[in-house]
């Protein structure tokens, strides 16, 4: 049924919708301020990503060390024997 999703007469249809319901005169407005809410996201985007990486290298480094010294080989065995105790206790 929906094997051929949008073929470029749907498209057209639809343009054709969207000029009847907005009008022609609020066409170009949308669009302008659709451009305007866009470059705004992206400046903002890019803004929170130098943020973080500006603040990385010193925030990640005590995390990256706590990781290393919590990760050891009690810690994975607990977890490997966690799954059968669980299995062992739900058969019974």
């Amino acid at each position: 049924m929906l094997r051929n999703g949008l073929e470029p007469w749907h498209l057209l249809i639809l343009v054709v919708v969207v000029v009847v319901l907005f009008g022609s005169r609020k066409l170009p407005d949308t669009a302008r301020s659709l451009g305007k809410s866009l470059r705004i996201l992206k400046s903002e985007a890019k803004a929170m990503k130098e943020e973080i990486t500006k603040d990385s290298p010193a925030a990640t480094a005590p995390a990256a060390a706590a990781t290393a010294t919590t990760a050891g080989p009690d810690r994975g065995a607990a977890s490997s024997a966690e799954p059968t105790a669980v299995r062992a206790g739900a058969d019974a």
